[in-house]
């Protein structure tokens, strides 16, 4: 594994707490770049669902990882090539991702391609649900957004519609099996600060990110 690569902001927490949102604004804001790794789990998922594959093969998804061209950028999401943005967005994909994002091969091989793609640019505004715990556990400002389970679910249902109760469900099954699998479990990083965005809106979650970095900036100096 690389040794810590400097400048790296670890966003982590569960769906729907506005790791995606943040994470964005934050990167345009420090003049870096973002990189969503959810959207690499759902990549994966979605390629394998194209070609038919068995999920459950662990050590099958697990070469498909390897093998596969991801591109996760400004310019979208690309698998081997074809636009997937929308794609990997799909109820489909969503109700499968956490079964391949379980995968500790799968797992593997994304965590490279991670840290990979920091060490590439120099650091980034990287967001996930193990970032700060696995991935860049010496990252130089760790996150922990959250929110709760009915503010997650009335924001997916703001941007994409369907029934909150339905969608909280959901959320909640997906917490549970992401803070349960036994290969890199969400969980809070050690050292990362807690900003639960219940209540709040997108300034005021940036706002109070860049308080923070200041005054850590001014403890450090």
């Amino acid at each position: 594994m690389p040794g810590p690569v400097s400048n790296v902001v670890a966003i982590d927490g569960p769906a729907g707490a506005g790791k995606s949102t943040i994470g964005k604004a934050l990167a345009a804001k420090l003049g870096l770049e973002y990189l969503d790794t959810g959207a690499m789990y759902r990549a994966v998922t979605f390629c394998a669902m194209q070609r038919g594959l068995n999920l459950a093969d662990t050590a099958l998804i697990g070469e498909l990882a390897r093998s596969v061209t991801l591109e996760v950028g400004a310019r979208g999401v690309f698998v081997d090539g074809l636009d997937a943005t929308a794609a990997i967005r799909t109820p489909e994909v969503t109700a499968a991702v956490s079964q391949v994002a379980a995968n500790s091969e799968v797992r593997a091989e994304m965590r490279e391609r991670q840290r990979a793609w920091a060490a590439t640019r120099g650091g980034g505004v990287i967001e996930g649900r193990d970032i700060g715990s696995v991935v860049f556990p010496d990252a130089e400002l760790k996150l922990y957004l959250t929110a709760s389970p009915r503010t997650r679910a009335e924001r997916r249902v703001a941007e994409a519609g369907g029934d909150v109760d339905e969608i909280e469900r959901s959320i909640a099954a997906r917490d549970h099996h992401d803070s349960s699998r036994s290969d890199s479990p969400l969980v809070m990083p050690d050292g990362s600060i807690v900003v639960d965005t219940t209540g709040m809106g997108i300034a005021a979650v940036l706002a109070y990110i860049e308080g923070l970095m200041t005054s850590e900036r001014a403890e450090q100096g």
